[in-house]
């Protein structure tokens, strides 16, 4: 498929943060709301310019909370958007629907967000079981939640080709590093060393509690555009030269950890022959980072190394402030917040804008200013991807 004629086509245009990590009282609609009024203002638009509305990721309302749509946060904005959609499931839809609308015209700017009050509201990603009653199959394998998935894809990585726990702490500690230059990071403070995470508990083997993204609460959002309007705004934004998605419909215990077909290699490839650029190419990575392994894998399907690199390729040194690929420089959703897919691309924008302060690429010691960044959104369990080369807009 060659998709050369959307190259630089698709501009990021604004950015909305909310309070995040531990932020009681709040519902999750309000989350959503107050990052899109955020990420409209810091784009320079006026509301009424939305034409089409993504609520990224639908979860079922906590204890007390009203049931989220995109219906009920488009009232809420006191928006009537002509397209107003949200996902159901992991499939990373959002980013071909964008690309769709603002090139045909059917848009002026597309909004996604993400809103979720997770941590206060204890939300819980096992749903294999419910009122200590199975409500899947694999339940009696003690496939009982996300992280067993990802944990039993993982095990099968150490025996196919090395890697292991010394390999996915390299990658905890950097991002944990990074936070610490982070202010809002939610493990900003909160330093690392390879002892506290040998030490932290085995959650679901060989995973470890530090190996696992926690929850947050809080909320992101992100406006897009076509690149002439972007140009009009007369600010800072960002470019979209190669993307690309692709879907993996098969069950998670019938994933391959080697395969040629999968759906962030397809999808990279893709954004990587649009963008006309390799891997070598790539200044810094922000990855969707559920686990640990996440990282790993993701950098190994994107083409940044061989298998049988792993360990000489993921270092802390490598990773981490002051390293040759940083990755995940806001500390990622492994230390900064859980926003899904919106937490790298929100900080792939502020990185390429130059608004990262103590950790700003290009003026933080032993870094480059970013001409290029990778960023991956990752959907399910290694299920679905979508893949963007971001660079700076003129």
């Amino acid at each position: 498929m060659n998709l050369d004629h959307l190259k630089n086509k698709i501009a990021i245009v604004g950015v909305g943060y909310t309070p995040q990590g531990k932020v009681p009282g709040r519902t999750a609609i309000s989350f959503h709301c107050e990052a899109v009024a955020n990420a409209i203002a810091d784009a320079g638009i006026s509301k009424n310019e939305i034409d089409a509305l993504y609520a990224y990721r639908h979860f079922d309302a906590l204890a007390g909370d009203f049931d989220l749509t995109g219906y009920a946060l488009a009232e809420q904005l006191g928006i009537r958007p002509a397209v107003i959609s949200q996902e159901y499931f992991c499939t990373r839809g959002w980013l071909y629907e964008a690309i769709g609308l603002l090139t045909s015209g059917l848009a002026r700017y597309f909004v996604i967000s993400y809103g979720d009050n997770a941590r206060s509201g204890r939300r819980s990603f096992i749903k294999e079981l419910k009122d200590g009653k199975s409500t899947d199959d694999l339940a009696v394998f003690g496939d009982l939640s996300t992280m067993a998935k990802y944990a039993m894809l993982a095990r099968r990585a150490m025996d196919t080709y090395g890697t292991g726990p010394d390999v996915w702490k390299e990658i905890s500690l950097a991002q944990r590093d990074w936070a610490q230059l982070n202010p809002i990071a939610g493990m900003h403070g909160k330093p690392l060393n390879d002892e506290a995470y040998y030490a932290s508990e085995m959650v679901a083997a060989p995973f470890r509690m530090l190996d696992a993204t926690p929850t947050s609460d809080g909320g992101r959002a992100l406006v897009l555009t076509t690149v002439e309007r972007a140009k009009a705004l007369g600010h800072p934004y960002v470019v979209i030269r190669g993307f690309g998605s692709a879907n993996q419909p098969v069950s998670p215990y019938r994933l391959r950890v080697e395969d040629a077909e999968s759906a962030a290699y397809l999808a990279s490839r893709q954004a990587f022959d649009m963008a006309g650029v390799t891997p070598a190419d790539i200044d810094a990575c922000e990855f969707y980072d559920c686990f640990t392994y996440t990282v790993e894998a993701t950098l190994r399907d994107y083409g940044f190394f061989k298998k049988e690199q792993v360990r000489d390729f993921i270092t802390r040194e490598r990773l981490a402030p002051g390293g040759s690929l940083p990755v995940n420089t806001s500390g990622g959703m492994l230390s900064e917040a859980y926003f899904m897919g919106l937490t790298p691309l929100a900080e792939s924008f502020m990185q390429l804008t130059g608004r990262c302060g103590d950790r700003q690429l290009g003026k933080l010691a032993g870094t480059k200013e970013p001409a290029l960044i990778a960023c991956s959104d990752n959907g399910a369990v290694f299920q679905g991807h979508a893949a963007m080369i971001l660079e700076r807009g003129e």
